[in-house]
């Protein structure tokens, strides 16, 4: 891949401004950098743009024939949606960070099934920060949980700069240096 960038679907920028603003959003709560603000605060962006816009725009992507966009906002949409719905609610923290594992191997899937480097970091933080916010709450340690909420917003950033560079036509990746006279891969 060089610098130049594609468009991209509409479907697919859409989709990526959802996952981003709600991963930006529930992440910034989790890690508690703003005073006073929750990844509880979050539970309106993560039901309707993490949830119900996201899982549109993956029926939209599917229609379209893009079966990794599909699946991938099907999936963290119906993911989101079902966080926001159960916030609140009396469960265990064992069962919450069981969903949280569950999903983090969705996580997975969608990182190795990834063929853009920004789809694939985007996909790769998230799992990261699903993983870690699962084992806080398994081992009811709060420090994890600040910390996936970091990933989440490293996560949230990458998918937000990969649609607006799709819109803007920004760079998606570095240029590849020559290899200098005489170096080989080994020396």
């Amino acid at each position: 891949m060089d610098n130049d960038v594609s468009a991209g679907s509409s479907t697919t920028v859409a989709g990526r401004l959802a996952l981003g603003v709600t991963l930006l959003a529930v992440g910034l709560g989790y890690t508690g950098l703003i005073d006073g603000v929750t990844a509880a605060d979050a539970v309106s962006i993560a039901r309707y743009v993490g949830g119900v816009a996201l899982f549109v725009a993956g029926l939209m992507a599917l229609r379209d024939r893009d079966t990794v966009s599909g699946t991938a906002f099907v999936t963290v949409g119906a993911l989101w949606f079902t966080w926001a719905v159960s916030a609140g609610a009396e469960v265990s923290a064992n069962a919450s960070g069981l969903f949280l594992l569950l999903f983090a191997l969705v996580a997975l899937t969608l990182t190795v099934a990834a063929a853009d480097p920004l789809a694939k970091g985007t996909y790769g933080l998230f799992l990261i920060a699903l993983i870690l916010l699962a084992v806080a709450d398994l081992a009811g340690h709060d420090g994890l949980a600040r910390a996936g909420g970091w990933f989440a917003v490293a996560a949230g950033a990458v998918a937000w700069y990969a649609a607006t560079a799709a819109l803007a036509h920004w760079p998606t990746a570095l240029p590849r240096r020559a290899a200098r006279p005489g170096v080989t891969a080994t020396g």
